[in-house]
């Protein structure tokens, strides 16, 4: 038997062999991890990392023009920071719909409505008149983001082989950093000569050829397997709507926190923003213990906490690096994209690395040491003022060991959930936590006030980062989960794991109780290790 023999019958061997077929295949640790992956799944995952890179450059064209709008439309510092967390209020309702509609109907159909709504809301913003028109549409963008990432996460974890699965996410997530360099280019060459709108106005062309590579993917495999096949789909908002009383509060409590979440990061709510975000909070509390259930309320509400306190350590630097630039810095709008090119590719670069750190030790060691790892580059970057090649040097280092690691984050995350509930368990908590990328650039700019602004950032960043590092190196969000929920499944995404478990996701057809209590053994490893302690 030759070799190409060989690698017939492993590509056959993983695609599932017929009865009877006589299969020889090389086990899947002697092959190169890139081979594991077919070519269907390479597929898959470019047409999801090109969503990606669209994502990140829709969403970070308005930290390019902050300067320009403030200028237009007279804000303050806090007024414009509060476009940027425009698109975070949306975002724990776009997740949890657009989530809950991959877990039904597929990833493929979340994937394209959150494409679709963001780039709605990016050519929106180009015809803006004023500072509530422009903030109004940052909100549409913010549910396709929020819909977009919970997909497209799902998506190709659940395509990818359980042992590369960090691999998959880091890579994934560098498209967001790479849409940002994109949309850094484009605003030196566009803003100086046509003006800010014009920014926007391209944030929708690359929309055609994301949604053509798409409509020829297929369904990612785990979900086909475990979800898509049975007559009974799963429905994540079953809880909150059970009953016609039920229905009728979570209903209200849907329409409260959003309008409060409005009041609070727009000047609708000035004076009365404390007040405000206690009532938004507790509604969103609310609605994350009912869709957590009896065991996994207290998994939910950690993994809130969780991404918000990473949020509030990666987009101060996010939003407001380029206004640091030009305002406290004077750079020029070359110099701007400049920096921000190292920042960018830092990200990037960092997200790659993730990938392979994360499946050679575990993806809570490869977190934590990481974040530990990018305390050491935090100030000097704000020291740096006239040296602009150290300058990127330094943001380089900062946002691989930084922002880079945030490449994990889908895979640390969606190992909590089955593939059931996955969808919008991931979008629900991840984008609810994402509201401290709303509080972020705003606290930014209020610390500034009393301090420079290049200061403000690196508190934020260093304290916030301490903070993940030890809710992530600790493994809080398990622990707690295992206090009342001992028998959970440790890694729903370990090599290993059972594709379907827990009370959303439900039996399939035709299994037997035998067979659904024996896949709900655990699997070795802590939740978001990737099998490894």
């Amino acid at each position: 038997m030759t070799e190409n023999d060989i690698d017939a019958d492993d590509r056959r061997a993983r695609r599932g062999a017929h009865p009877g077929d006589t299969v020889i295949a090389k086990p899947a640790a002697a092959l190169p991890w890139y081979r594991e992956v077919s070519r269907t799944q390479w597929k898959s995952f470019f047409a999801a990392w090109i969503g990606y890179v669209l994502d990140g450059f829709d969403f970070v064209l308005i930290t390019l023009v902050l300067t320009e709008i403030s200028d237009e439309f007279g804000l303050s510092t806090v007024e414009a920071a509060g476009l940027v967390s425009g698109a975070f209020i949306t975002r724990w309702l776009g997740g949890a719909v657009l989530g809950a509609v991959g877990d039904r109907f597929g990833r493929k159909a979340s994937m394209v409505a959150s494409i679709l709504l963001y780039s709605i809301g990016t050519f929106a913003c180009g015809f803006a008149w004023d500072y509530t028109s422009l903030f109004t549409a940052r909100l549409l963008i913010g549910m396709g983001m929020a819909g977009e990432y919970s997909a497209s996460a799902t998506y190709v974890l659940e395509s990818w082989p359980a042992r590369v699965r960090n691999r998959a996410s880091g890579f994934l997530i560098s498209g967001f950093s790479i849409g940002s360099v994109l949309a850094a280019e484009c605003y030196k060459w566009v803003v100086p000569s046509l003006g800010w709108r014009w920014m926007f106005f391209l944030g929708v062309l690359p929309v055609i050829v994301a949604l053509w590579v798409r409509r020829a993917l297929p369904e990612a495999e785990e979900w086909s397997a475990s979800v898509g096949e049975r007559s009974q789909r799963p429905n994540p908002f079953r809880p909150l709507f059970a009953t016609r009383a039920l229905a009728t509060v979570n209903t209200a409590l849907v329409v409260l926190g959003t309008v409060t979440l409005f009041a609070v990061f727009s000047p609708v709510g000035a004076g009365a923003v404390p007040v405000l975000s206690v009532l938004a909070g507790a509604c969103l509390v609310a609605l994350a213990v009912q869709l957590g259930g009896r065991k996994g309320w207290l998994l939910y509400l950690s993994l809130i906490v969780t991404v918000f306190v990473a949020f509030l350590y990666t987009w101060p630097i996010q939003a407001l690096l380029p206004t640091y630039l030009k305002n406290d810095l004077g750079y020029t709008p070359g110099q701007v994209t400049d920096a921000l090119y190292f920042a960018g590719f830092g990200t990037a670069a960092g997200c790659v690395l993730a990938g392979f750190v994360g499946d050679w030790i575990g993806t809570r060691k490869a977190y934590a040491f990481t974040l530990v790892a990018s305390l050491a580059f935090v100030f000097p970057v704000f020291a740096t003022k006239d040296n602009l090649f150290l300058m990127g040097v330094l943001l380089f280092a900062l946002q691989a060991l930084s922002f880079g690691i945030s490449g994990l984050l889908p895979r640390y995350i969606g190992g909590h959930f089955p593939t059931g509930s996955r969808g919008s368990g991931l979008g629900f908590t991840y984008n609810v936590g994402a509201l401290g990328g709303a509080v972020a650039p705003v606290l930014g700019a209020r610390l500034a006030e009393g301090r420079s602004l290049g200061t403000s950032l690196a508190l934020l960043t260093f304290a916030g980062t301490i903070l993940v590092a030890l809710l992530v190196g600790f493994d809080v969000p398990a622990r707690l989960n295992r206090l009342i929920d001992p028998d959970a499944p440790r890694d729903h995404l370990a090599p290993g794991a059972p594709a379907v478990d827990g009370p959303t996701a439900g039996p399939a057809p035709g299994r037997s109780a035998a067979g659904k209590s024996a896949g709900r053994q655990p699997s070795a490893g802590r939740p978001g290790s990737g099998g490894r302690d």
